[in-house]
């Protein structure tokens, strides 16, 4: 099997599933923010179709009472890492993904326009899994080859203070930095 991106950032080892919330990144922004997410849906509970349909504007509203607050969204991540580890690509790593909102990061407003979204199934309740961690060290390991000017990662919640709170209490950047070889403090 072919390892790696393709020319536009997809991955190929990578499930496709194409998200319309992407555009194209501002002239001159090179990636080099690696921006770690949690997300569940519905809140709390693994396994279904909330996030993919969420990512590509198929949420039905009535499915469950906290689709309704957020029907209106327009939101993408590049990645979405399962908790059996399974790894899906909505927006290619050329493109900017919709993920990180209003945002800053070392003095730059607009994280979107220079960062690579990852979000794992999970929530700021409880741990993620061994394979979420392991899936996600061997994806920054292939971004980082690919993007040689990727040399932050950060938390939502570190772009973002106070108004989100997720990879939340539960990740383990220690764990991550270890299984990845990203430098830095843990």
């Amino acid at each position: 099997m072919e390892q790696g991106l393709d020319s536009e950032g997809w991955l190929f080892e990578a499930r496709r599933i194409p998200s319309p919330n992407c555009d194209a990144r501002p002239e001159g922004a090179a990636v080099s923010l690696l921006v770690v997410h949690n997300i569940s849906l519905p809140p709390d509970e693994f396994g279904g179709p909330g996030v993919i349909e969420l990512f590509t504007n198929r949420l039905d509203p009535a499915a469950h009472p906290y689709y309704e607050t957020i029907k209106d969204l327009r939101v993408s991540a590049h990645f979405f890492i399962r908790r059996d580890g399974e790894l899906i690509q909505f927006v290619p790593c050329a493109q900017r993904a919709w993920h990180a909102g209003a945002s800053t990061w070392a003095g730059r407003e607009r994280c979107n326009d220079f960062s690579i979204g990852v979000e794992l199934e999970g929530s700021d309740n409880q741990p993620f899994t061994e394979v979420q961690y392991a899936r996600l060290a061997e994806l920054a390991r292939m971004l980082r080859a690919a993007y040689p000017g990727l040399h932050d990662v950060a938390g939502h919640s570190d772009i973002a203070p106070g108004r989100k709170t997720d990879p939340g209490p539960h990740f383990d950047w220690a764990k991550f930095r270890a299984l990845a070889g990203w430098p830095g403090k843990s």
